[in-house]
């Protein structure tokens, strides 16, 4: 199946025999609770973090001296969720950092956020902006991410060129995001039957 980030980024795709442990690339996204604009705007396709975004952006960067055997690529902060490229392992491989591999369709799954994996990589990444950004707010305990998260494994270095620009071109499409509350509300209006002699 070709890799379509308008469909494929919203939702998760899990592999249910991948080894999400192993070396290779992944495209991470990650929603705040109820898709609220907690971390910035956009202004002429551009990104203005708030001070919250600034947090999120520090806290992704942070992961991953927490976690040595993982390295980050293109990412960026939007108004209410962050897309990511992260890499698993220190092989040099077909983008220079990491191998990309497919599925190894004979390997059982592996438990939820297990050590290494992306489970636990998102696990502490949202723990960490979730502990700051409470602290800011004087808000303990208020959610800030939804409670899941979705993620692609890139297969080639193809999709991860493809990935890595839809990425960059992220804030520049914010008036069509899915993500973006204004979009999502206009949509629900669109598919809303119009009552009898409204007209």
């Amino acid at each position: 199946m070709t890799y379509d980030p308008a469909r494929h980024h919203r939702r998760s795709i899990r592999l249910p025999a991948y080894d999400y442990t192993q070396p290779g690339a992944y495209f991470v996204t990650v929603v705040t609770h109820q898709r609220q604009c907690l971390f910035g705007e956009i202004v002429d396709g551009q990104v203005l973090v708030s001070s919250y975004g600034e947090a999120v952006g520090e806290e992704w960067l942070r992961s991953t001296q927490i976690r040595r055997e993982m390295q980050l690529d293109a990412f960026v902060v939007m108004p209410n969720h962050i897309h990511g490229i992260v890499i698993i392992g220190e092989t040099v491989g077909a983008h220079g950092r990491a191998p990309l591999h497919r599925a190894a369709p004979h390997r059982a799954p592996l438990p939820h956020r297990a050590p290494r994996s992306i489970g636990s990589f998102v696990a502490g990444f949202k723990s960490a902006v979730t502990r700051r950004i409470n602290e800011m707010r004087g808000t303990p305990r208020l959610p800030v991410w939804q409670p899941n998260y979705y993620e692609h494994v890139i297969r080639d270095e193809e999709e991860l060129n493809r990935i890595r620009q839809y990425i960059i071109e992220n804030p520049a499409r914010w008036e069509d995001d899915v993500e973006n509350p204004d979009v999502r509300r206009n949509a629900h209006r669109a598919r809303a039957p119009t009552a009898p002699g409204t007209l």
